[in-house]
């Protein structure tokens, strides 16, 4: 079974900036793309990031091009989201998950919550003006 803990999240300020991180175990972590996802309340789960398993390619949401970086350590089995210029719209509980499909690389469907199912807690963001 795979195990993702999320943590950093944190009330912030609007323009402020959060780094959230994600240990990864029960699989082997740099064979896998990891993604963040967020998740605000009567909404569906989004994705936000993408990167692959070798760190070399990265995949962003409209939403969160150029104001976010997904990064990883492969040595700590940890994935990394720097996000920066928060706005109340980037208010959340925020999800790490591997792409599961056989592929190092972020697939074209990278964004999409499903099939994953072993979900970890998440991590709150709240963004206040």
């Amino acid at each position: 079974q795979v195990l993702v803990a999320e943590s950093g999240g944190d009330l912030v300020q609007a323009g402020g900036s959060l780094r959230l991180s994600c240990e990864v175990s029960g699989l082997t972590f740099d064979n896998y793309p990891m993604r963040w996802f967020r998740q605000a309340p009567g909404m569906e789960r989004e994705g936000v990031a993408c990167i692959s398993a070798d760190a070399i390619l990265t995949e962003y949401s409209a939403s969160s091009e150029g104001r976010f970086t997904v990064s990883r350590d492969n040595a700590k089995n940890t994935a990394y989201l720097q996000m920066n210029n928060l706005n109340n719209q980037d208010t959340a509980m925020y999800y790490c998950a591997p792409e599961m499909k056989g592929y190092r690389y972020c697939s074209a469907s990278w964004s999409r919550p499903a099939p994953y199912h072993d979900w970890g807690q998440g991590t709150q963001v709240t963004v206040s003006s």
